[in-house]
């Protein structure tokens, strides 16, 4: 193997273990920890304590039929609107996992009334 060949090998090893290593440091999160995800937590508090980073996983535990869990936009989450009934009738079955992206993540309770009265979460992944 020339020189060449062996840099390139170096290269994509040192990639590959880059991209492992992240996979590895990944978290799950557990949103209200085992409260869950209802009007017993305050949110704010609950993620003012934890370090979020992209590729993390938040899993929302709550009452099907009673809660959902939606991701959605800066605006949808000072509105406490959510854009569409499919959104939340996608994540009515009692869990909804969502991967963090890097920056700003918001998620809200789609039941009408449920958001302004603090089922609304807003994390910042590093």
């Amino acid at each position: 193997m020339g020189r060449g060949m062996c840099s390139a090998v170096l290269v994509a090893l040192g990639f590959s273990l880059l991209v492992c290593s992240a996979l590895v440091s990944a978290e799950t999160h557990v949103v209200g920890d085992s409260k869950g995800w209802g009007f017993s937590v305050s949110y704010d508090s609950w993620s003012g304590g934890k370090t979020f980073a992209a590729g993390d996983t938040l899993v929302f535990n709550y009452q099907a039929g009673v809660h959902n869990a939606v991701a959605v936009s800066a605006s949808e989450y000072r509105s406490c609107k959510v854009r569409s009934a499919a959104d939340a009738a996608a994540t009515a079955s009692g869990t909804a996992r969502f991967d963090l992206k890097k920056g700003v993540n918001y998620f809200i309770c789609g039941v009408p009334g449920h958001c302004a009265a603090g089922m609304k979460l807003r994390v910042v992944a590093n």
